[in-house]
């Protein structure tokens, strides 16, 4: 009876896994707010590092391999510290960059595009990396934002586990509450190593996400913001 119970079990946790599994390809389904729990900020950065630092090692000897070798001895420590203080650092409100509105002096009404914004981030299905730019948009609304906040906008969404099609709508988002302006736009092209390094290991794909929003819903509009990123320096 046992031994049937054993079975069971096993496999509930085999299609438990192939349900996981294939949800992780599946963006659809997923909020627009990264998926953060209650306490999500009640351990300080020190202690997020220590205890990241005691589990990657564990999870490094599970693997196999020799801590006490001087290559891998500190990579527990330093993943820990990359994961709090880099990596994911986004997660936290607290690094959230202040968008400073400035008046609009020179009384510019037409579109301003930041475009070929690099950015790196963690794919939060797999957590391997996302490399890819970001192109964003918009039309003052009697005030404008200093050029390196839009920089500084798209990293700090991208520093955190991601799916594109929420760090493209989270971008837009936060622009478009800073500028008090619907008439923002943002594109996203991205390689996604869990594309390329797993599964079907395609190296040539990439991924294009966009988010459009008052006056780039007309085609006109739409339009010239796509041939202003066309053009070349």
């Amino acid at each position: 009876m046992k031994q049937k119970e054993t079975s069971l079990n096993t496999t509930e946790i085999k299609d438990q896994q192939f349900k996981q599994e294939d949800m992780g390809d599946n963006h659809a389904s997923f909020s627009m707010e990264t998926p953060l729990r209650d306490d999500a900020f009640a351990l300080d950065d020190e202690l997020k590092i220590e205890l990241i630092e005691k589990h990657f090692k564990e999870i490094m000897l599970i693997l196999g391999l020799d801590l006490n070798d001087d290559s891998l001895s500190g990579t527990p420590h330093r993943v820990a510290k990359m994961y709090v203080t880099e990596m994911f650092k986004g997660l936290d409100p607290k690094n959230m960059p202040a968008a400073k509105l400035f008046e609009n002096r020179y009384q510019y009404k037409n579109m301003l595009l930041e475009k070929n914004i690099s950015f790196h981030s963690v794919c939060e299905h797999h957590f391997v990396p996302i490399i890819g730019k970001a192109h964003v948009a918009y039309i003052p609304n009697g005030k404008v934002v200093g050029l390196s906040k839009l920089n500084r906008i798209v990293r700090y969404f991208a520093q955190r586990p991601q799916v594109q099609e929420r760090m493209t709508v989270q971008i837009a988002n936060m622009l478009k509450e800073a500028l008090n302006t619907d008439d923002v736009a943002v594109i996203i092209e991205a390689d996604h190593m869990c594309v390329a390094m797993r599964g079907v290991q395609d190296v040539t794909s990439s991924t294009v996400t966009s988010d459009y929003s008052g006056k780039f819903l007309d085609m006109k509009t739409r339009e010239e913001f796509i041939k202003m990123i066309a053009l070349q320096k």
